[in-house]
């Protein structure tokens, strides 16, 4: 199996991290490849000692199966209700889950049939999880181990989850988001819908958990009219598509699917976790096979599930949790694989899936009146890089404009943000007058760049710029012994996406400042303009 850069490059820092840590997270968006990555650090691990693949879902335990025999070329067991990992012939792979490895009575679980010494890898599949108490049971019994490795894959979390996740993986090693891949050509550009449905009001629901109380929200998301509206709209927007709904609760995906066949017979089929695994099973299969446009489901096509044909994803259960959008909205930015594969470039690969039969990946958020809550969409999940003022700033033009390309939007929103920091600052210095010393130990790069202070990971709380970071930005001329790890490393990001865009170095850019000059130009133009103000004796051209 031919890896993509990223994953070569997710692997070589992995193993680079391995050497300095035992314990290391890989962040990567639904839809780039996770299961590829951990098959290939397993199979580099089964020499030394037995490979243990932890998840929490039957769904997600096949795929891994059906990935570490491509990948590695044997066949792990299964450690799962009647079957046995535990064999005379025994795989260097196990599958398992964590309720399996957490049964039993009296203290006795199904771990314990394990020596954790017989390990030398433990792998945490979707580790968003990894944070709950039973998962962290597991986790801590193998780890008994001290010469055990475990690596944890997981798509963008939550901010809680990513500071528990700090506590679990001592380093991350790689991070690479639904936007990068949308940028790099591997993930299907997004396009935002608004529907604004009358009469929808969460500001009565409670918080439960991080997220909107399930029994408020289908409450609300069962009324009559908002069924309607619901169903109304996805019919209008998503005809020709293959079409994901999520529902907020059993009652509410029947009731939509009920609604859905009355308009177009035969249309939509429901799942849940209540379904029968065979019934379930075959109605996911006909879905990617393409014998009915329209699944609903809830709770079942979050983690494991991945049918690239779907083309617009409908949620219909508005949420607050970042974690759960993203792996939502990832059920639909698979591309076509087979129009991208050969090709080489971002520019080659976003060109071939603008002109495939999947073009973009629609999705339909239903937005009313949302009170105290702060509801999560598209922006939240692609405005990664950004900082909360342009996240909110997007989500606003986007909801005021219906639909729109998201990314567009943030970039946008970047532009108008930058443009009030420039005209706030400007406004400041009208008002104070008076000799500036401008030194590079004072000089704050972040205001050189224009640069809004991106979010700070949860990871990243309280963690320093690292000794290389500091290092390569010192020969930039930035002092960054002061400096947080999420400040070091936005900096370093832009300086390299200049040097992309051709546009001025951040000494170029300090100059360009301290003499109120515009820093959005090219390094020729640059070198022009500091001509001149060397040439009038370092004072601004004109004055």
């Amino acid at each position: 199996m031919i890896l993509r850069p990223y994953q070569q490059q997710a692997l070589d820092a992995t193993d680079a991290a391995f050497t300095r840590v035992r314990s290391v997270l890989n962040v990567l968006a639904t839809g780039l490849g996770k299961t590829v990555i951990f098959s290939h650090v397993a199979k580099d691990y089964m020499t030394r000692g037995r490979v243990l693949i932890l998840a929490h879902r039957e769904e997600l335990l096949q795929q891994a199966g059906q990935k570490i025999h491509a990948i590695a070329g044997v066949r792990p067991d299964l450690e799962m209700g009647d079957s046995r990992a535990s064999g005379l012939f025994r795989s260097p792979v196990v599958l398992t889950s964590v309720q399996t490895q957490t049964a039993g009575v009296n203290g006795h679980r199904r771990m314990h049939r394990f020596d954790p010494n017989e390990f030398s890898l433990l792998v945490v599949d979707e580790c968003h999880h990894a944070v709950s108490p039973s998962n962290r049971a597991v986790i801590d019994y193998y780890r008994q181990n001290p010469n055990l490795c475990v690596f944890g894959c997981t798509a963008t979390p939550d901010r809680h989850d990513e500071e528990a996740l700090g506590k679990v993986f001592e380093e991350v090693a790689f991070n690479y988001g639904i936007r990068e891949g949308i940028d790099d050509g591997w993930l299907c550009d997004i396009r935002q819908q608004f529907v604004e449905v009358t009469g929808l009001d969460f500001s009565a629901c409670r918080t439960t958990a991080g997220d909107l109380n399930q029994k408020d929200l289908a409450a609300v998301m069962e009324a009559e009219k908002q069924l309607h509206g619901v169903v109304s709209a996805t019919l209008d927007l998503c005809r020709g598509r293959r079409t994901l709904v999520f529902a907020a609760s059993v009652s509410h995906g029947e009731r939509m699917t009920e609604i859905f066949n009355r308009h177009e017979p035969g249309s939509t089929r429901f799942v849940c976790g209540a379904t029968e695994s065979v019934e379930r099973r075959q109605t996911i299969n006909k879905f990617r096979l393409g014998e009915f446009p329209c699944l609903v489901n809830v709770g079942i096509a979050t983690e494991g599930f991945d049918v690239p044909e779907i083309s617009a994803v409908v949620l219909a259960r508005p949420t607050k949790s970042r974690s759960l959008y993203s792996q939502m909205v990832g059920r639909g930015t698979r591309p076509d694989a087979a129009c991208i594969q050969h090709l080489f470039t971002p520019e080659d690969r976003r060109c071939a899936i603008s002109n495939s039969a999947k073009a973009e990946l629609l999705v339909v958020d239903f937005v009313g009146n949302a009170g105290r809550h702060r509801l999560v969409h598209t922006a939240d999940i692609l405005g990664e890089g950004y900082s909360d003022e342009v996240v909110e700033l997007a989500e606003r033009l986007a909801k005021s404009r219906g639909t729109s390309r998201i990314r567009e939007v943030l970039a946008e929103a970047e532009k108008l943000e930058r443009m009030r920091h420039r005209i706030q600052e400007a406004a400041q210095r009208s008002v104070v007058r008076g000799k500036a010393e401008y030194q590079t130990s004072n000089v704050d790069p972040f205001n050189v760049f224009e640069l809004p202070a991106r979010r700070e990971r949860g990871w990243e709380v309280g963690k320093k710029a690292t000794p290389n970071q500091v290092r390569y930005l010192a020969q930039l001329g930035v002092n960054a012994k002061a400096m947080s790890l999420a400040q070091a490393s936005q900096i370093i990001d832009e300086v390299v996406e200049r040097s992309r865009l051709n546009l001025c170095t951040y000494k170029q850019a300090r100059l360009l400042r301290q003499h109120g000059y515009a820093t959005d130009v090219s390094k020729s133009e640059a070198s022009k303009i500091i001509d001149g103000i060397a040439a009038n004796g370092w004072r601004r051209v004109g004055t």
